[in-house]
């Protein structure tokens, strides 16, 4: 097997530090993972539950989200009067605060 080798820029007078830290590249690697693992719309429908509690995801569940729409399918209508009026608001800062990065436009409820 041969070894591949590069040319020597032209210019090049050995001064510059050709080694790097691997603290300097971790991080900046870690924050690109974290923003793609942001941006996965599994995640809100995952964090749906903690984010009405117990009771309410026993009779709800998030569906889908797409293009910054999440879909949540309710079990019955006194539910969806509630949420669509009183709640909304509230779970969408909710979201937003927990997912900064990820553009939340709406929550579309859908008795089903």
């Amino acid at each position: 097997m041969s070894k591949s080798f590069r040319r020597v820029p032209r210019n090049y007078d050995a001064t510059q530090i050709t080694n790097h830290r691997v603290g300097d590249l971790l991080a900046s690697a870690l924050s690109r993972i974290g923003d793609v693992y942001q941006d996965q719309p599994g995640l809100i429908l995952a964090a749906w539950p903690g984010l009405v509690g117990p009771q309410v995801a026993s009779m709800t569940q998030a569906v889908q989200f797409h293009e910054g729409i999440l879909r949540v399918k309710v079990h019955n209508s006194p539910l969806y009067s509630l949420l669509t009026q009183h709640e909304k608001q509230r779970l969408l800062r909710s979201l937003r605060n927990q997912f900064p990065k990820v553009e939340i436009k709406s929550i579309l409820f859908r008795i089903g």
